[in-house]
């Protein structure tokens, strides 16, 4: 009798072996590695459990179970892994509020967990993973720069506006905002938000939302709808890769929906090229 490959809670005695298994792909994992580089692999340090998959003492997968569930595994891998995590996560119920991550992992894992956390508000199955790590190819805007903390309520709105365009819903929905302004917040203060200020009003905003030794990922990249169209994203999103190259990371990636193409096409005008596949499942 065949049986599922099963998945176990790691703990911070899986941390190297964990370590191990993202290198494999460090700018798929930058999300996963610059949490677990922080926090360690603990779920009481993680604020969520970190499952593994593979035998022994070596991993094939893990997947954070936070509000965002988030699985990595090795090619080859990525279907028993899923396996293995739809059983837990079926048993826990839907905690979070988004499945994210490769999409040769994440594909596998929401069929399965579809007939019981189904239907999805929203599922992208082809998010093209981009990366750069050299100079931009076009010029940077002077005029974008980290955001200062006196400025997080003129940079606010249009960090609302940027998450209701790209997700769909408010993110002032839940407990009023407050969980939301408390993340932008923090982004300011570790100097992870970038954008062109101009007479009170933001031209241009993005945010370096995850961050690995070797990579970090660009987020929530938005330009004012009554200046698009004008190059500001491409000039805007240059200016990010230098700050970020010089000051947080030698590899900048982003991820971006496969139907997005004045979008694609600007962050290949500024040097990125794809380097794997991302999907996003949104409840």
């Amino acid at each position: 009798m065949l049986r599922t490959p099963t998945a176990r809670v790691l703990d911070e005695g899986d941390e190297a072996a964990v370590h191990r298994l993202l290198a494999t792909d460090p700018v798929a994992a930058c999300v996963l590695a610059g949490r677990i580089e922080t926090a360690g692999t603990a779920a009481a340090s993680l604020g969520a459990p970190l499952w593994g998959f593979g035998a022994g003492n070596e991993l094939e997968a893990v997947c954070l179970a936070g509000a965002n569930l988030i699985p990595f595994a090795v090619p080859g891998a990525e279907r028993a892994a899923a396996a293995a995590f739809a059983e837990r996560a079926r048993r826990a119920g839907r905690r979070c509020s988004t499945i994210v991550g490769q999409a040769a992992s994440v594909s596998p894992l929401w069929d399965l967990l579809a007939p019981y956390w189904g239907p999805a508000r929203d599922h992208r199955p082809r998010q093209p993973l981009m990366a750069i790590d050299g100079p931009a190819a076009v010029a940077a805007e002077p005029r974008v720069r980290p955001v200062l903390p006196t400025e997080l309520e003129t940079l606010l709105p249009a960090a609302v506006a940027m998450f209701t365009e790209e997700v769909g819903v408010s993110p002032l929905r839940v407990d009023g905002g407050a969980g939301y302004r408390a993340r932008v917040a923090e982004m300011v203060r570790a100097g992870l938000s970038l954008a062109w200020i101009q007479h009170g009003e933001v031209l241009f905003k993005a945010d370096i939302g995850a961050v690995s030794r070797a990579a970090c990922q660009v987020q929530g990249v938005w330009v004012a709808p009554a200046h698009r169209g004008r190059g500001i994203g491409t000039a805007g999103t240059a200016a990010v890769v230098e700050y970020a190259r010089a000051a947080i990371a030698p590899v900048v990636s982003l991820y971006v929906n496969d139907f997005n193409t004045a979008a694609r096409a600007a962050y290949r005008r500024v040097g990125f090229r794809e380097v794997g596949q991302y999907a996003s499942v949104l409840f």
